[in-house]
């Protein structure tokens, strides 16, 4: 089965095969078959795909003609509409998308990709390019060269800088440049060369793109396709002006943002159109119907015949472990929401979840706590669930795995496996720690990688290059609970015989896939998997704690935990109905949605699904598996033994509300990327997203109403600006609706405050608090603007529910809302409807959220900390004055962590002022945050010890280098430890930089100007260490 993506970029087709294992077989067959004679590429002039493929053509030193033609001409004749570039193959096949002629050429060449190249190539066609198209299209066409037009790329570029920065290769895959290097680069090229458009904090990114520019091949190629000038070449113009412009909606730019960064200005709001406006004031006038209450569950619930019956489940956590917030939104907050969502929409469905018991961490944490296995399960179980309550996680059955059911499930699994023949007997080496007189698990074993050389790799699987291992082949093992080198022993197991099931394995995938939703990072973890070849898996361990194998040859083993947890899912829903086998061995009628973090996934897609595919009983395999990223704590781990971080034990006595605690989770879910859980940035979502735009517009429409009207829905006559709002409020309750079938968690709750936005911008150009002191007209007119927001109001507390659920309700009470809005408003695509009607009465109205004040944020920080070497001061830029001049200065003229704290500062302040901007705010409001705004970026350029002119007005020189403010005088003995490290690093790149440009002989006057650099970096560093510099200069000169 063959798949076509349309790509705004280049207008073509993006051709992409669903059998993972055939994608690069079908690859190499060409490459081997085809590469017998010569081939030719069509190319244009201005087409930056036609700049990949002849900088990997020129770069692999394939043989193969190269046409120029012009951007109309169509090349492949099957094709509806031309699509260049095309590489023509002997045989008459062409080949014509430029990330599979790149990679072909790299085959061809004797370069085939890595798995890790492959990656990449992948990312850049899903998430790079996309984002190019939007910034190229804003630049090109429109002129705009701001924060408007960077701002699509913000995303993908803070993507590869953590990429990168991670690295400790020169490029993306390796020591010397790949194919993905070369793809990336061209894709970055037409922007990256415009100096004006490469932001500062970029620097990895710079460096990189300028090692990769300096190649030959990448000079020669952009020199013929864009004449070398980028953004500034006729040739890219005239060829965007031949191109569909690209989607510009909501929705995709929020897919490329970064997780935690803040909210991007709208390109504009979206313009609707008559025929849009209409329909939703039609739907607005059909009001509530008679639709039934959605009712409280009745259980058991079971499947219905004509319902969507829909089963959740989230990871099982296990039991030793407190889980910490990484742990809560990655499975079971997820899951919540998504069942809430499903409950809303009147699907039938049911959430199971549970405690995962057994195994060798639970025997360590008895033997540690003086209990046995047993006591601690009932222990931690406990906790577990009590902190799950306070999140407010609605399961429909919270069980655990040490059951009787467990034992039967998994042991009639287990034996129709054997009676089937896949299983296997094999004797396997094993680490035995002698000090501690036990065979050890996986995860009580830790060394270097024999893979990548990554120092923490588990015994089964490295969490850096995710490659699985054998514990025995770690180099320099080390037994986690004592510390001592293990010693291998042999020990007879049982295996999974996976590789017979691989056939069959891929087949569903492709189906469930194929019909699904399988988050990228899911797919992209299978798929590695399959690539490599599936190796039969070991499900038996020498332990004493877990479910017995029944075989009477391994009577003294237990079943390795990821064969016997995940079916602790069918052994809880067991516990919770004696009809269990109506959801689990129902695949006709049943949708299994898995929740889950990424290191989950191969044990969800491949090892499990087996298990249940060889067992051949009808069982109900998962349909959408979805996976988040790891979110991380304040730019490092979460740390239960080194204090660092926030665990759920520990939410609930910050005296912060589990809504709002579930509300910054679900906002930066780590749904594309990893994010990190920030106190200064959670006091900023809260104090703006919630206080400041979703609880004013909510507030502000109910007190209209009780202070005007006396308590009551005034009546509403709706003019074009309101039928507007109607339009616009019912496109983004369409849009959640969309995204939250697509389990797109993060961007449906960017709806919900996008609808509060244009709620709180409607009431501010309307002032009906000015209005109803006018004339009858103004006050009729004061009336239908507080009639609408009341209803968009109450439209809000439904789409809440999901995320919200105690503030949902709250509203709905405040609002008197009608029992029936749940059941009404989020049918179909959705239905914004008159909900409050004239004559409405409503509750008391307060409210909802309160501000979290810097010195309470601070505290927690400092609480949760850990053992942190130096305690940071939080900016509020709202209520701080600011510091004088004076108290800022530092010895060295340089403060790194001040400078730190205010570009964060600088940043919230900046959100601040477009999203005052952006709702028509009075412009005495707007000009007093402005002057905040400067009087902030002031402070910053004393804070790096720059002259502090150019932060406050754009027509000063450029701010001077620190080292040139400053007498070398005043600073030798006076060091600056952590400017010191920065600059080592920069000495170390700008040298990289000189000496590849001295090996490729590179004009004098451009390697002059680099030494200059390296010499004047060398001063600072000279400088930060409290050092003489003249001694380092004297060093660049001839004796």
């Amino acid at each position: 089965m063959r798949h076509l993506y349309s790509c705004p970029f280049n207008g073509g087709c993006i051709s992409a095969w669903s059998s993972w294992s055939h994608r690069r077989s079908f690859t190499l067959y060409i490459a081997t078959t085809e590469y017998a004679s010569h081939m030719k590429l069509f190319v244009s002039e201005g087409n930056p795909h036609c700049l990949k493929v002849l900088a990997v053509l020129k770069v692999t030193g394939v043989k193969c003609d190269v046409q120029h033609v012009n951007h109309e001409e169509k090349v492949v004749p099957y094709l509806s509409r031309p699509s260049l570039p095309a590489l023509l193959l002997p045989s008459g096949k062409h080949l014509f998308t430029a990330n599979t002629i790149c990679r072909y050429l790299g085959e061809v060449s004797g370069q085939p990709s890595s798995d890790l190249s492959n990656q990449w190539l992948e990312w850049e066609a899903s998430e790079l390019q996309p984002a190019v198209a939007q910034a190229l299209h804003l630049m090109v066409l429109q002129g705009k060269r701001g924060e408007e037009a960077s701002s699509a790329l913000q995303g993908p570029l803070s993507y590869l800088e953590q990429s990168l920065s991670k690295k400790t290769t020169s490029f993306l895959t390796a020591e010397v440049v790949s194919v993905a290097d070369m793809v990336v680069w061209a894709a970055l090229y037409p922007i990256m060369s415009d100096c004006i458009l490469v932001s500062g904090n970029r620097v990895k990114v710079q460096n990189w793109f300028e090692r990769v520019g300096m190649l030959a091949a990448c000079v020669s190629s952009a020199q013929e396709v864009l004449k070398g000038k980028g953004l500034k070449a006729e040739a890219l113009k005239a060829y965007m002006q031949k191109q569909p412009a690209p989607f510009h909606s909501q929705t995709q730019r929020r897919d490329h943002q970064p997780c935690n960064s803040p909210e991007q200005d709208d390109v504009g709001d979206r313009v609707m159109s008559e025929e849009e406006i209409q329909t939703a004031t039609l739907t607005w006038a059909k009001g509530l119907t008679n639709t039934s209450v959605i009712t409280h569950r009745q259980h058991p619930i079971l499947p219905k015949e004509g319902k969507r019956n829909i089963l959740v489940t989230s990871a099982l956590p296990y039991v030793n472990n407190v889980p910490h917030l990484g742990n809560i939104i990655g499975c079971v907050l997820s899951a919540d929401v998504y069942a809430r969502y499903c409950r809303l929409r009147d699907w039938n469905v049911l959430y199971v979840c549970g405690t995962d018991e057994y195994g060798t961490a639970t025997e360590n944490k008895a033997r540690e706590e003086g209990l046995t296995p047993q006591q601690i399960c009932d222990k931690y179980h406990h906790v577990h669930a009590s902190i799950y309550q306070w999140f407010q996680i609605d399961f429909d059955y919270f069980g655990r795995t040490t059951t009787e059911k467990q034992t039967q499930i998994a042991q009639n699994i287990f034996w129709r496996l054997h009676e089937r023949g896949f299983l296997l007997e094999d004797t396997v080496e094993q680490l035995r720690c002698e000090t501690c007189q036990r065979f050890l698990a996986d995860r009580f074993v830790e060394g270097t990688c024999p893979f990548c050389t990554y120092p923490e790799a588990r015994g089964d699987q490295c969490d850096k290059c995710g490659k699985l291992i054998n514990a025995v082949e770690l180099r320099e093992p080390k037994c986690k609970v004592c510390s001592q080198t293990p010693v291998v022993r042999s020990s007879k197991h049982l295996f999974l015989d996976l590789p017979k099931l691989e056939a069959e394995l891929e087949q569903w995938l492709e189906r469930s896939t194929g019909s699904g939703d399988w988050t990228a990072n899911a797919k992209q973890i299978t798929r590695s998997w399959l690539r490599d070849g599936l190796k039969p898996r070991c499900i038996t361990r020498d332990l004493k704690w877990g479910t017995p194998v029944p075989h009477p040859d391994f009577s003294d083993k237990v079943f390795y935990v990821w064969f016997d947890a995940p079916i602790g899912y069918l052994s809880i829903t067991a516990n919770y109905t004696d009809q269990w086998e109506k959801w689990w061995k129902n695949p006709a009628q049943v949708e299994l949605y898995n929740f889950m973090a990424k290191d989950n996934v191969p044990f969800h897609s491949v090892v499990f699904p087996c298990s249940l595919l060889g067992a051949q009983d009808n069982y109900t395999l998962v349909n959408h598996l979805v996976a988040t990223e790891y979110l991380n704590y304040e730019d490092t781990k979460f740390s239960k033994s080194r204090g660092v971080g926030v665990f759920g034990d520990m939410a609930k006595d910050t005296g912060i509300p589990s809504d709002v605690w579930r509300f910054y989770l679900l906002y930066l879910r780590p749904e594309g990327q990893d994010s990190a859980f920030s106190w200064a940035d959670m006091a900023i979502k809260n104090n703006s997203e919630l206080l400041n735009n979703l609880g004013n517009f909510i507030n502000r429409a109910g007190m209209f109403v009780s202070k005007f009207f006396e308590n009551c829905v005034p009546a509403m006559d709706l003019q074009p600006e309101d039928q507007r709002l109607l339009a616009q409020v019912g496109w983004e309750l369409k849009q959640y609706i969309s995204l939250m079938d697509k389990v797109k968690i993060r961007d449906g709750l960017k709806c919900i405050l996008n609808i509060s936005r244009h709620g709180n911008q409607y009431i501010q150009v309307n002032e009906p608090w000015r209005k109803i002191k006018g004339e009858e007209a103004d006050r009729l007119r004061a009336g239908t603007v507080t009639g609408v927001s009341v209803n968009v109001a109450c439209l809000l507390s439904v789409m809440l529910l999901p995320y919200m659920p105690t503030v949902s309700q709250t509203i709905r009470q405040q609002l008197n809302a009608p029992p029936t809005v749940t059941a009404t408003l989020l049918q179909g695509s959705g239905n914004f409807v008159c909900c409050l009607s004239a004559g409405h009465h409503i509750g008391v109205v307060s409210p909802l959220f309160q501000k979290l004040e810097a010195d309470q944020i601070e505290a927690l920080k400092k609480r949760f900390g850990g053992q942190q070497p130096k305690a940071s001061t939080q900016v509020d830029v709202s209520t701080q004055p600011a510091p004088s001049s004076a108290a800022q200065v530092v010895m060295n003229g340089v403060d790194p962590e001040r400078a730190k704290e205010l570009t964060h500062a600088v940043a919230d302040q900046g959100e601040k002022v477009r999203m005052l901007k952006s709702q028509k705010a009075e412009k005495a409001a707007i000009t007093a945050e402005v002057a905040k705004l400067l009087d902030l970026k002031k402070q910053l350029a004393m804070a790096e010890g720059k002259n502090q002119e150019p932060a406050q007005t754009k027509s000063t020189k450029k701010a001077q280098p620190a080292s040139s403010l400053a007498p070398a005088a005043q600073a030798v003995n006076s060091s600056d430890p952590e400017r010191a490290k920065e600059l080592m690093l920069a000495v170390a790149e700008q040298g990289e930089k000189v000496r590849i440009l001295k090996g490729q002989k590179a004009e004098k006057a451009v390697i002059t100007t680099e030494v200059a650099k390296l010499l004047d970096l060398k001063k600072q560093l000279a400088l930060a260490e409290g050092k003489n510099p003249e001694p380092v200069l004297m060093k660049g000169k001839k004796k």
